[in-house]
């Protein structure tokens, strides 16, 4: 189940807090997007149609709850990054980023943990 890059903001609006109707999602993400309500019912609409979210009728209008956790999304886009950009592989997308001076002091000593924990659990 792919998500568009618009589906997904409404659905970061859904995983900070739901249930969400689409006039409450219009209000948090409407003016920055340039949406109208019918954008924002069009998108509800698809989210409905791939399973991600689910609709709950309250008097005339819908809550909107995720069924997509955000936690599954992200392992979705991340494998899909990967696969399109690096083959499936995480060290090339390493050293894009090594080349790139997009790691921080930080990020190398975290990677160097989580390579010493990696290669401790294979001995």
């Amino acid at each position: 189940m792919a998500i568009s890059e618009a589906e997904a903001v409404v659905m970061d609006v859904l995983w900070r807090e739901a249930p969400r109707t689409a006039e409450e999602i219009l209000a948090e993400v409407g003016p920055a997007q340039g949406w109208q309500e019918g954008t924002v019912k069009s998108l509800l609409n698809r989210l409905l149609k791939k399973k991600a979210v689910h609709a709950e009728r309250d008097g005339r209008r819908y809550l909107y709850t995720p069924l997509l956790a955000r936690e599954q999304y992200v392992q979705q886009e991340s494998k899909g990054l990967l696969d399109r950009l690096f083959g499936g592989r995480v060290a090339p997308l390493v050293v894009h980023f090594s080349e790139q001076r997009k790691l921080s002091k930080k990020d190398i000593a975290e990677l160097r943990k989580l390579l010493k924990e990696l290669d401790d659990e294979q001995h």
